[in-house]
């Protein structure tokens, strides 16, 4: 037994404990179902790391690299479902972290900046997997559009057990790396000066993003990725006053993005990866809304 599926086992037995609270005709069937709850335990464990991914992210400006690596990823997944293995995640992992090295090197050997060379691995892997699909006979299947958009019910037991795996590792290790990191990202000449290895952080921190990324591709899908790497962690800077607070309310942002996408999808069923970017999306405009008219309130008060 992996240690997704022994993760499963030991949360499962919540999971139907609250099910008959949950609203809804169709969301319930997540929390008393196992095919359901691997999406939803999925889903919950790929958006946590995340979050503490993104607001990283946003810090460094480097927002569009999560969706790069995920079109890379695709490249990947199309060679693996041509090749008829058993997990196209394993190929797309090789894929994604390969890229995210090169693109490490090419940025700090100052051979291309970070946007530019984003761009061509995005493009140019998309495009490969596009014409390896086409030529190997299958085109764009369900299953593919499951990878492209997002298709929790893809999520099987030895998926559950490779993204469980993947959040586990980039979380302990974030942890262990958080105030260097932190430090590298905030002031990178401070932190060589200081005598920490910045190069080596950073070139850490793209491979966990990397990894993080192939594991979010079955929850939102490659094209939907951002929805869950920035879009929360941009609406907690909004109204974050600290990097732990914008950690906090990222994580606020990000679960319930998830959630509420989740119970929308369910009951009027629609693509899951699509209503959590769109919630996310909704979620983010009514804060930043909200924010430009409280402010603008506050400032005729002063006048």
């Amino acid at each position: 037994m992996g240690i997704g599926m022994l993760i499963l086992e030991i949360v499962a037995p919540l999971l139907e404990l609250i099910a008959p609270l949950i609203p809804g005709d169709y969301f319930p069937y997540f929390f008393k179902m196992e095919m359901f709850q691997r999406a939803l335990i999925a889903a919950l464990m790929v958006t946590i790391v995340a979050g503490f991914l993104g607001v990283f992210l946003l810090i460094q400006n480097l927002a569009l690299i999560g969706d790069g690596l995920a079109h890379v990823s695709f490249g990947g997944i199309a060679v693996g479902i041509v090749l008829g293995a058993t997990s196209p995640l394993w190929y797309a992992l090789v894929f994604s972290v390969t890229a995210a090295i090169l693109i490490h090197e090419l940025q700090s050997r100052e051979l291309l900046t970070g946007d530019a060379s984003i761009a061509i691995f995005l493009t140019g892997m998309l495009a490969l997997g596009l014409v390896i699909l086409r030529l190997g006979g299958g085109g764009i299947t369900t299953d593919i559009e499951g990878y492209l958009f997002g298709n929790l019910l893809l999520i099987d037991e030895q998926s559950l057990d490779m993204i469980a795996l993947i959040c586990i590792i980039s979380i302990v290790i974030l942890a262990a790396i958080r105030s260097p990191l932190l430090a590298c990202t905030v002031d990178p000449l401070a932190a060589k000066v200081q005598g920490l290895p910045v190069r080596g952080i950073r070139l850490l921190f793209s491979i966990l993003t990397a990894a993080v990324v192939v594991s979010m591709v079955q929850v939102v899908g490659t094209l939907l990725v951002t929805a869950l790497l920035v879009t929360p962690a941009a609406t907690a800077q909004l109204i974050g006053r600290s990097f732990r607070s914008c950690v906090i309310w990222t994580q606020v942002f990000g679960l319930g993005s998830v959630l509420g996408g989740l119970y929308l999808s369910s009951e009027y069923d629609t693509g899951t990866g699509s209503m959590i970017a769109l919630f996310s999306a909704i979620i983010f405009a009514i804060v930043i809304l909200s924010k430009t008219t409280f402010g603008m309130i506050q400032q005729n008060n002063e006048n």
